[in-house]
């Protein structure tokens, strides 16, 4: 099309309104006509002031019937924007009641003049053939590298052994996949795992093979690794969440680590899920999709259900050889109350030829007190908030206004003597040191996160859930402590949640190692067998009793609770199941509702119908989540 005939272009404006959630066109100045081009950055006059805006293409004419405002500067030419990312940024805006703009904040970081001013670059080098050795140890693993360097796009759920480093699998799928012609998304939880990840991933495929993606990058390298994936000089993406995005071009693959993790939940509007938006471009690019994790996740045992995705396990004599070997005790000796220090956690470390990993489900000292006569919780006098202390020499502090409480007293019996029910990791080292001396105390939780310890020294490492630290060969020992306090806390997901992050402490044990488990041996069975696979299946029929996700669709509205009591006397389609409102905060609500999961979408249009007409109507937005991980 020539500079003549490029008169209009159509421009997503960058504002999260939802009535306005729609392309606009806009003239083109003849002076501009050479720098406007799709997919790149521009302002434009919008409701009396300059906004920034994206061009999704161009055109010789406009259905508008009015004259049309001009554009008013080119901020770049570099297109940003690929008409790959803004099919994505529709789907998952219309799957989660949200608006484009919305989702191209998540996709596409902020511009750096200085990096845009590079050139252009070599493309990548082609990675090495490294064959398909890590996938032998399940069934039809191999089968599925082979496809995907056959070109083809194979989708699969693998359960990763202990001591396998999924790092190195997912490095062979990736380069079947970049040596077939196509390109690949790697997403992993956090900046330790990209970390450890790249590493592999280099040390596999080779230097400049790939870019990582991650908000802990500094802005200049984020922009500048993301314009060699947008350019086409790199094909392979490692990172975070954002990476998900990464407008790679011929995708073959995506691949997620770890998708039951929390931190795969966007906290940003409209609050996609990593995995949701991996698989929504699996789909509209036709590529291979690889869930994987030690775990399994009742969205990832959907999949399989329905046969969308293969199962790739080990076979049950190898999952028995390779998971450490578990022995669950409730604490209690011969009927007695239950120790903090049961004797078999303390002769499984006593016994122990190397390091030890003991997970402690809460960080801090003592994270929640009570009387120690009538064990009445203990409350701050001000606010009548939860009481803490954060080591043994601190006063006691409230969790809520920050009061501290020199001189404390039982408001039911007088007492002044306290116990605690609940320790966290801090507390139970100074346990440990007392009982075990010969060892070094390791913790790693809160601020102080380790990625790894030295095997030396045989160290006797705490950590809390997700902060268990890497050591070379694996732990001689693993200890979960207090299970009942995890699957204690209110969470649709809390027996999933709990297991996911005991199968993660398992799986860093070294081949032979024991592992002791304090909790309910009928609870903890899944351990005990080594089956996640038989757990996610069994919490998928859970959710399928309660028509929740993933067999059903779920949203909640938060909002005040005036509004909220308005929204519910609306009239819903007869589709929706209507719950609430229940209180969230002081003044706040929220309303769920619930869908079967073949009425998710237009749900999604009945919840972005409300936002668009409290947007028009210039009232105060509620917050709309789709699926939400937890509610």
């Amino acid at each position: 099309m020539s500079a003549a005939q490029r008169r209009v272009a159509r421009v997503l404006v960058d504002t999260p309104l939802s009535h306005l959630d729609r392309p606009f066109d806009y003239a083109v100045p003849e002076d501009l006509a050479e720098g406007v081009v799709p997919g790149c950055r521009v302002k434009v006059r919008f409701a009396g002031r300059l906004v920034d805006g994206y061009v999704l293409e161009l055109a010789a004419d406009s259905a508008h019937e009015g004259s049309l405002a001009p554009v008013a500067k080119v901020v770049s030419s570099e297109p940003v924007l690929t008409p790959e990312v803004a099919a994505l940024a529709r789907a998952l805006a219309d799957r989660y009641a949200g608006t484009v703009a919305d989702v191209l904040r998540l996709a596409i970081p902020p511009r750096h003049a200085r990096a845009e001013a590079r050139p252009a670059g070599d493309p990548a080098p082609e990675p090495p053939s490294i064959g398909d050795a890590s996938w032998h140890a399940y069934v039809h693993g191999a089968a599925f590298v082979q496809a995907l360097g056959a070109g083809e796009s194979p989708r699969a759920v693998l359960n990763v052994l202990p001591r396998h480093e999924p790092e190195r699998a997912v490095a062979e799928a990736v380069s079947a996949t970049v040596r077939s012609g196509r390109g690949a998304v790697v997403c992993v939880p956090d900046v330790r795992d990209v970390e450890r990840w790249d590493r592999v991933l280099t040390e596999s495929l080779g230097p400049g093979v790939h870019v990582t993606l991650t908000a802990a990058d500094k802005p200049p390298a984020r922009y500048r690794n993301f314009l060699r994936v947008s350019r086409g000089e790199v094909k392979v993406v490692l990172g975070t969440r954002g990476a998900a995005y990464a407008p790679v071009r011929d995708l073959g693959l995506v691949a997620i680590w770890d998708d039951g993790d929390d931190l795969h939940a966007e906290p940003r509007a409209p609050y996609p899920h990593t995995r949701e938006v991996l698989l929504t471009r699996a789909v509209q690019a036709d590529a291979g999709v690889l869930i994987a994790g030690h775990a399994r996740t009742a969205e990832a045992q959907s999949l399989v259900d329905q046969r969308w995705c293969a199962e790739i396990v080990a076979d049950q004599p190898s999952r028995r050889r390779e998971w450490p070997i578990v022995d669950v005790t409730d604490g209690s000796e011969h009927g007695a109350t239950p120790a903090r220090l049961p004797t078999a956690v303390f002769e499984a470390i006593r016994g122990a030829d190397g390091p030890v990993l003991v997970q402690v489900p809460r960080r801090g000292y003592r994270t929640s007190l009570a009387c120690a006569q009538c064990r009445t919780p203990a409350s701050c006098p001000a606010c009548q908030g939860p009481l803490v202390q954060h080591r043994a020499d601190a006063p006691l502090v409230c969790r809520w206004c920050a009061t501290t409480v020199a001189q404390w007293r039982c408001g039911e019996c007088g007492g002044t003597r306290l116990r605690a029910p609940v320790v966290g990791q801090l507390r139970t080292a100074e346990e440990f040191a007392a009982a075990f001396p010969d060892r070094t105390i390791v913790t790693s939780g809160g601020d102080g996160v380790l990625g790894s310890v030295e095997r030396e020294g045989a160290p006797l490492v705490l950590a809390t859930p997700g902060a268990e630290p890497h050591v070379d060969h694996g732990y001689a020992v693993v200890v979960l402590l207090d299970t009942w306090l995890m699957l204690a806390r209110d969470d649709v997901r809390v027996v999933e949640e709990s297991h996911r992050r005991w199968f993660n402490a398992l799986a860093l044990a070294a081949f032979g190692a024991k592992a002791v488990a304090v909790g309910d041996a009928t609870v903890l069975q899944a351990l005990v067998r080594a089956d996640p696979a038989g757990l996610a299946a069994r919490e998928l029929a859970d959710r399928a009793q309660t028509h929740l996700p993933p067999v059903g669709r779920l949203a909640t509205v938060d909002g005040p609770e005036a509004v909220i009591t308005s929204l519910a006397a609306r009239t819903w389609p007869a589709f929706v199941d209507v719950l609430g409102p229940v209180p969230v905060e002081p003044g706040r609500d929220r309303l769920i509702l619930r869908v079967p999961r073949r009425e998710g979408l237009a749900l999604a249009r009945v919840l972005k119908r409300v936002a668009a007409e409290r947007s028009a109507a210039k009232e105060p937005p509620v917050r709309i989540q789709i699926d939400p991980v937890a509610f």
